[in-house]
């Protein structure tokens, strides 16, 4: 089965979206599973993974409601609070149910660069381990240098690295990203997908032969063994339709043997987020 491993559903509420600036027009709407299942069925992908919006467990009720519903949204990744003293029972209520496959804390959000540094947080992370689930590291390029030491601190977790540290591909700047992300990608614990770099592109001018040398990149650190593809749909229709997504890393896929291809394509999500795939 090929997935989707990174994309979103929402109920559009300017009170609650308040990261949808006046740019993100084309964001504020409802994004629902109907909207999302004939782009899926039309690139032949029989399954997704959605990931958290909103940090707040309203949102994790919404999206597993939305995987009870539609057995296609394989897994979700949803929010806890793991700084909180309450962390363990909040785990107590996301983790039973089969689709809650791990918890996204929004970094890039945070004002001070090294707050994967903080020893609180941390330790919500390792908690995650005993409990099942997988951590997706969302950051911006500035914060890699925390990153590495966050990554390399917490080795029993398995992480995910969201939109490969969002590079500054608008600028067509490849350093020092390039040197962070491969000496990142040492920690064998950490997967990435190959997701979110079309919004890191000029939105309206970007073209193939700048998101290039990233691609590249990334694939020379993880190698077919830890990449997953992610549209991050809804958000990638800032600067591109799911089927320009889709047919971005082709070029790089081609190139691949079957079996390099097939791991990136679904097999590696379907292994890193235990989704039961054939059980």
């Amino acid at each position: 089965m090929k997935i989707d491993a990174h994309q979103h559903f929402w109920r559009h509420d300017p009170a609650i979206h308040t990261w949808m600036d006046d740019r993100m027009e084309t964001l504020q709407r409802d994004y629902l599973p109907q909207d999302l299942s004939p782009l899926l069925e039309k690139e032949g992908i029989g399954g997704c993974v959605a990931v958290q919006a909103d940090s707040s467990t309203r949102e994790n009720d919404f999206l597993l409601q939305l995987a009870d519903a539609n057995q296609w949204i394989l897994g979700v990744v949803g929010w806890v609070d793991l700084q909180s003293p309450q962390l363990s029972e909040q785990l107590d209520r996301w983790c039973p149910h089969p689709r809650a496959v791990g918890v996204r804390h929004i970094v890039q959000d945070e004002p001070d660069d090294r707050f994967l540094d903080g020893e609180a947080f941390r330790q919500g992370v390792r908690s995650l381990a005993e409990r099942g689930q997988s951590y997706d590291l969302l950051i911006y390029e500035r914060q890699l240098p925390a990153a590495i030491e966050f990554v390399q601190a917490i080795p029993d977790v398995p992480m995910v690295l969201d939109h490969i540290a969002k590079p500054r591909i608008g600028e067509g700047a490849l350093e020092p990203w390039a040197s962070q992300l491969k000496e990142l990608a040492l920690a064998p614990n950490l997967t990435c997908k190959l997701s979110g770099m079309v919004t890191e592109a000029n939105w309206k001018e970007w073209s193939p032969d700048d998101l290039a040398p990233y691609i590249e990149t990334t694939i020379e650190a993880f190698g077919a063994d830890r990449l997953m593809f992610g549209s991050d749909w809804p958000v990638c229709r800032l600067a591109a339709e799911y089927p320009q997504v889709r047919s971005l890393i082709e070029p790089y896929l081609a190139t691949l043997s079957a079996t390099e291809r097939a791991a990136i394509e679904g097999e590696n999500a379907a292994r890193f987020y235990r989704l039961g795939i054939g059980d």
